[in-house]
């Protein structure tokens, strides 16, 4: 009787440590980051009294637009997730018109990029009339197959916030109004570019 406590206790002792022991593996993937971007989310106004948050959003709004691209350029174009990444990439734009992404997709895939990221932001405004007009210039890096980068380029990117009132709180919406893709520098250190 006591081996049997005995055995009974061990088995006990010995399933709670497995349990609580086990890790919950609850990180996203990077492809599931990518497939869940979709431009629905709002930023109160009281978050966005500093340059830095605004500088930290544009980024966040560029950096998606482009994973969102190489994922597209990846893929063969015509399957129903490209269709759904494609009219992802399209809800970035204010104007929800496909010949704002043609330049994006046409660069990405004559350069053969597998995956791009952005630095150095710096946002600013323009006051044209009684516009106030908001543009972004950064850097984006392009890298290959192999991760070896294809090219740094410098680009620019106007934007627009509206207005979108939720639930008696005032927020706002991103949007790209122009993109503009024209390579203007090119420090290529590595990779053959086309």
């Amino acid at each position: 009787m006591k081996k049997k406590n005995n055995l009974i206790a061990m088995v006990f002792a010995l399933s709670f440590l497995v349990f609580s022991c086990k890790k919950e593996n609850s990180e996203i993937s990077d492809l599931q980051k990518v497939r869940n971007n979709n431009n629905e989310k709002s930023y109160p106004v009281t978050k966005m009294d500093s340059a830095q948050a605004i500088s930290f959003i544009t980024k966040q709004k560029i950096q998606e637009l482009f994973d969102l691209s190489t994922l597209y350029t990846s893929g063969n174009r015509d399957t129903e997730i490209d269709s759904v990444i494609y009219a992802q990439m399209k809800s970035y734009f204010a104007e929800s018109d496909s010949n704002e992404l043609k330049p994006i997709l046409n660069q990405l895939d004559s350069f053969k990029v597998k995956t791009a990221k952005v630095g150095n932001i710096s946002v600013k405004k323009e006051i044209k009339g009684n516009d106030t007009l908001d543009f972004a210039k950064f850097d984006v890096e392009y890298f290959d197959n192999k991760e070896r980068l294809i090219g740094k380029f410098e680009k620019n990117a106007q934007y627009i916030l509206k207005l979108s009132p939720v639930k008696f709180k005032k927020e706002f919406k991103f949007y790209f109004v122009d993109f503009d893709v024209k390579p203007k520098k090119d420090s290529t250190s590595t990779g053959v570019t086309k």
